[in-house]
């Protein structure tokens, strides 16, 4: 349908026209107030909007409301820079052949019916407008589009009805949406004061996506910060690239993924098929890129506008201050929910607010300044001036508590203090007089980010300190763990198997490779050879049946643990194949693994997928049974490092296990976090052969870290 996965992102300059016209052309106008062309000349003529030509186009008038309409793009008096087209479906390709012989920058098309049908004529048809674009260099946004917005220069480029409260100040905000009605609805944030430069949708995407026109917001001096809602794309490297145009521009780039579906895992053989879906990919992908998450889209617009008036932190602690001890309480909750620091303040600091604070307030962190201090603004201004001029404190919160017109003057108070420290205020908009007095002052005031939610804005800070810290390590390369030649000798062990599945033997010879230490075992085929190798390895043994056709192996009941006795290993290996025969279809057997009895650990997953859209991913949890149960895991896109590991492993919720556990010792964790990346190493250069991989589980304790279980599919 698209070659979106073959072309390189656009340039600012190739889309400039499309985006940043200077003259304007609306083809199919009309005398009906409510027709799409004639609502979308009004959204871009009206007054105080678009101020270069806008040409009507529209073979049945000579004129529309005293000005000349035009017949085709052909008899205007000169080429416009973009082309709104608002005439129906059957019409439309003809209207685009004409702009492209005419020299058309780009052209936004409303009318849909096209792909998104699934019809097959209606995606050549579609197809058939890419054609002709791109033959002309001409830049197609949509089909199925609602347009876009370029605030600054006032084109209001939709049929719909749409906010537009002026050209706005800086820092404003520009945001990206997939879907033209989401969009549309977080736009009307301007309605309550925040700053957006633009506004743009792609519709069907067949040309101009959603990781272009983020590219082109990277470039745009008009926007301090990107916002950006979406649901999926064809090829999301492209985003990660436009994402580097955001870093590389000093632009912050905050992202909502629209749906959760783990359709990646439906076909999944190991246990990393199952918990490294398609949305965990997403997320591992993003967070790498350095790209700012929120889970929930009414954080999305707060926390860029936060992102974009926001300096980079001069330190990681969070001062709060109130006239409300309630909301002192509140805030606090949400700190800790997100992992944000509230540090006591200084001796000095301390000693000032108590000079201003009630006996009966509280001058800590939160400081409760009470109600008693709103009768003196200098005493206010003193209080938010002294915790500014903390160096424990990088950032101010305080609480809206009541939204009145003498409560608007605190605001301005509060970004004075900011301004003085260069530092950043939040104001949490508690009161639910959501449009009260103070929304526009607050939202329009450079040093003070306005939040609707506590607990956004503490997420917003949570994630402002973590960005700080990924862009300290960006582009960072972390150093090669595996052996010389390492990459060859597993390629050929893979190669060398027979197997869709490889053996537990096959896949830890692979391992080995890498230097990821491995039980070692013996395959039998009697009960006989079985206690013999046993009673070699040493007593408490465990007993596996091999076979390329079980990849679960506890499931089919053909293991067995601590067997300490030569008449136990008979027993048992009796047990599991019987069991091992019973599997529908017969499997093939090998025989059976007899394995030293590793003493017990904390229980570690490590795998790894190749993903259709990112390639290699890593994952760890908690193993045995339960990672696919807890669903505890860390993902990252392979190859990490050990410090990527490491903060792997601090991602979990089970990390506890990991620290000594009810008089267990500790495990080594910079050890753990080298296995990790060696197997990272392993799926990055193997992507080609390789489809999953899991080390389930490997035993920790201490410095002992043993893989005793692996299994590897090969790629199809």
């Amino acid at each position: 349908m698209t070659d979106l996965a073959q072309r390189p992102l656009y340039d600012a300059a190739r889309l400039s026209r499309l985006f940043a016209p200077r003259h304007i052309a609306v083809v199919g106008v009309s005398a009906n107030p409510q027709a799409f062309g004639a609502m979308t000349l009004a959204n871009i003529a009206g007054p105080g909007r678009f101020e270069g030509p806008v040409y009507r186009v529209n073979a049945r008038y000579a004129e529309l409301g005293g000005q000349p309409c035009y017949p085709s793009i052909a008899a205007l008096p000169q080429t416009p820079d973009c082309v709104f087209v608002a005439v129906p479906r059957d019409a439309v390709e003809a209207v685009v052949r004409d702009c492209a012989e005419r020299g058309v920058g780009g052209v936004v098309l409303f009318a849909s019916g096209y792909a998104e049908t699934g019809l097959p004529d209606r995606r050549h048809q579609q197809q058939r407008l890419l054609d002709i674009a791109r033959a002309a260099d001409m830049r197609l946004l949509g089909p199925n589009c609602v347009g876009y917005m370029n605030y600054g220069l006032g084109v209001i480029g939709t049929f719909g009805i749409a906010s537009f409260i002026g050209k706005p100040p800086a820092p404003a905000v520009g945001l990206v949406s997939q879907s033209g009605a989401i969009g549309a609805a977080l736009a009307q944030a301007q309605e309550h004061g925040l700053r957006l430069s633009h506004l743009l949708t792609c519709g069907n995407a067949s040309d101009v996506d959603v990781a272009d026109q983020v590219a082109y917001l990277a470039a745009d001096p008009a926007c301090r910060a990107v916002a950006c809602v979406f649901e999926g794309m064809s090829d999301p490297t492209r985003f990660l690239e436009a994402a580097a145009r955001c870093h590389d521009a000093g632009k912050p780039l905050v992202v909502h993924k629209l749906g959760t579906s783990e359709r990646g895992a439906q076909a999944a053989v190991s246990h990393t098929g199952s918990v490294a879906g398609s949305q965990a990919a997403y997320r591992a992908a993003l967070q790498q890129a350095g790209v700012i998450l929120v889970d929930e889209i009414e954080a999305l617009l707060d926390t860029t506008s936060f992102f974009a008036k926001a300096p980079p932190p001069r330190a990681r602690g969070v001062a709060v201050a109130a006239v409300s001890g309630g909301a002192c309480i509140l805030l606090a909750d949400q700190a800790e929910s997100q992992g944000v620091d509230l540090p006591p303040p200084s001796a000095a600091t301390l000693s000032r607010l108590e000079a201003l604070i009630p006996e009966y307030g509280s001058p800590g962190n939160p400081c409760d300044m009470t109600a008693q201090v709103l009768a003196t603004p200098q005493d206010l201004h003193a209080c938010f001036e002294a915790l500014m001029a903390d160096p424990a404190y990088g950032a101010l919160v305080v609480p809206h508590t009541f939204a009145y017109d003498a409560a608007t003057a605190r605001i301005a108070t509060l970004g004075r203090a900011a301004a003085e420290h260069g530092k950043i205020a939040c104001n949490v908009w508690l009161t639910q007089h959501l449009e009260g007095p103070g929304a526009v002052e607050s939202e329009q005031h450079p040093q003070v980010a306005t939040f609707r939610s506590m607990r956004h804005c503490m997420a917003a800070l949570a994630a402002w300190h973590r960005h700080q810290d990924w862009h300290a390590r960006r582009g960072v390369r972390a150093p090669r763990l595996s052996p010389p030649g390492a990459a060859a000798r597993a390629a050929a062990l893979i190669e060398a198997s027979p197997h869709a599945t490889l053996t537990e033997r096959e896949g830890k010879a692979v391992l080995a490779a890498y230097g990821v230490p491995v039980v070692r075992e013996v395959l039998v085929n009697t009960a006989d050879e079985a206690a013999a190798a046993a009673q070699q390895a040493g007593f408490p043994v465990v007993l596996k049946v091999e076979s390329p056709d079980i990849p679960h192996k506890t499931e089919a009941g053909v293991i067995r643990l601590n067997l300490r006795s030569a008449d136990e290993v008979r027993t048992a290996f009796t047990e599991v194949m019987a069991n091992a025969q019973a599997v529908s279809p017969l499997p093939h057997i090998n025989g059976v693994l007899v394995q030293p009895m590793v003493p017990a650990g904390a229980e570690i997953m490590v795998g790894a997928r190749i993903d259709p859209q990112f390639g290699p991913l890593v994952v760890v949890g908690l193993g045995g049974i339960f990672v696919e149960l807890l669903r505890d895991t860390a993902l990252r896109v392979a190859p990490v490092g050990t410090d990527e590991a490491r903060r792997m492993l601090d991602e979990l919720a089970g990390r506890r296990v990991l620290q000594g556990f009810r008089g267990s010792a500790p495990v080594a964790i910079d050890g753990l976090a080298e296995v990790v990346a060696r197997i990272s190493e392993l799926a990055a250069d193997q992507r080609q052969r390789i489809a999953e991989l899991d080390v389930n589980p490997l035993i920790c304790a201490g410095d002992r870290i043993l893989a005793v279980d692996a299994l590897i599919a090969r790629a199809p």
